[in-house]
């Protein structure tokens, strides 16, 4: 079946030429980002049981996950956890294959309990967290198009991806996570509910970073300006790696010593105390929340990762992107791929497949649409690899 692969120059002021520029990320302990994190292990625990037992994977979507945010009373020294948190496992799967009833209750509690354990080391799963799994049966024309010789798509939807990143957006990704990694593991203090917030204006970088602190390592308000003053040192350090341009580093913005407010939590993570999460409301599937760039809405944790454009075209459409970078020696600034399926079609079949590129100043796209159209097909031939990849946890969703 041929494909239809369309190659255009796109006339648009590249990224780094723009005046302003936002990007922020929700960090791992966001309670938008727990949710997909749940989501997304949920789904791979789920794909893992059906590959052992019948040697491919059944129909099943796990991207409802929900989070009521509980009550505590934090303090210096250490606080308490007064009502747990309440997280919702909701979606659709395969229960039962002939007269097998699968473990799939116990099979998506296991891997959320496990994954919270895992990834927030002040959380005790067993005391702070309600957590309740309705996952249920899948729709009988849905699970049909996993019994075909060939993945069909389940939706008509699309997905979208960009390279390069630019150099905010790569501090803001970056910055985030060196937070809840390399820091956290100096500073216990520091939980993972991290947000980072990035506004390039020409060449000043600022960044507005909001950190959840674990009470029980905080004796008083000074050490927890301390604490903050080391935050805005490291991160600057960090920051400064990147980029020839003025960064400026703001954190716990919120906080009010006068009246003794300050961004303190006993978990680290701030559904302890009210807020609430869902998946597919924080970052994209790259990693990032990046108005003004071209973003789907379609939440890809939880999706399986065999039929449901929804995640594997967000996420192919961003390794094209980087392979048209990287393919064509800095003759394109910059690549936008959209991957449009139609429900019923083979996924590696997309409806329309598009690259628009911003070319740098005296170069024709033209002379690229053989190598462009060579990398949809590789890609798009080899769709399994995306799958394999996800299995194998290389793959990041959020």
């Amino acid at each position: 079946m041929e494909r239809r692969i369309v190659v255009e120059k796109l006339e648009q002021t590249p990224k780094e030429d723009q005046q302003i520029e936002l990007v922020e990320r929700k960090a791992i302990g966001h309670p938008d980002s727990i949710a997909d994190g749940l989501s997304e292990t949920v789904s791979r625990s789920l794909s893992r049981m059906y590959m052992e037992k019948y040697g491919k994977i059944l129909h099943h979507n796990t991207d409802e996950t929900q989070i009521v945010g509980g009550q505590a009373h934090a303090e210096f020294g250490g606080g308490l956890v007064l009502e747990p948190i309440y997280i919702l496992l909701v979606g659709r799967a395969v229960t039962r294959v002939g007269n097998d009833r699968l473990p799939y209750r116990t099979v998506a509690l296991g891997a959320a309990r496990k994954y919270l354990q895992k990834n927030f080391a002040s959380l005790d799963v067993e005391v702070d967290v309600s957590l309740d799994c309705r996952i249920s049966q899948g729709s009988e024309d849905l699970r049909g198009l996993y019994e075909t010789s060939e993945d069909l798509s389940n939706d008509t939807s699309f997905g979208v991806g960009y390279a390069p990143y630019s150099e905010t957006e790569r501090i803001v990704l970056d910055t985030a996570n060196y937070i809840n990694g390399q820091l956290k593991a100096e500073f216990p203090a520091f939980g993972e509910d991290v947000k980072v917030m990035g506004a390039r204006d020409t060449d000043d970088i600022n960044l507005t970073i909001a950190v959840a602190m674990v009470d029980r390592h905080v004796a008083d308000a000074d050490e927890y300006q301390n604490l903050v003053s080391t935050m805005k040192e490291k991160a600057h350090d960090f920051a400064t790696k990147y980029t020839d341009r003025n960064i400026n580093v703001y954190v716990n913005t919120a906080d009010d010593p006068s009246k003794d407010l300050y961004y303190l939590t006993v978990t680290g993570l701030s559904m302890e105390n009210g807020d609430d999460g869902s998946v597919g409301r924080g970052n994209r599937s790259n990693g990032l929340i990046t108005p003004g760039r071209p973003m789907s809405m379609e939440a890809s944790a939880g999706k399986n990762p065999v039929t449901h454009v929804g995640k594997l075209y967000n996420l192919l459409s961003t390794r094209i992107a980087n392979d048209i970078i990287e393919g064509t020696g800095g003759d394109i600034k910059e690549a936008y791929v959209r991957l449009l399926s139609q429900i019923g079609s083979p996924v590696s079949h997309p409806f329309v497949a598009d690259a628009q590129l911003i070319p740098a100043p005296g170069v024709d796209v033209n002379k690229y649409n053989s190598d462009v159209t060579a990398i949809f097909e590789d890609h798009l031939d080899n769709i399994a690899r995306l799958k394999n990849d996800i299995l194998a946890d290389k793959v990041t969703v959020f």
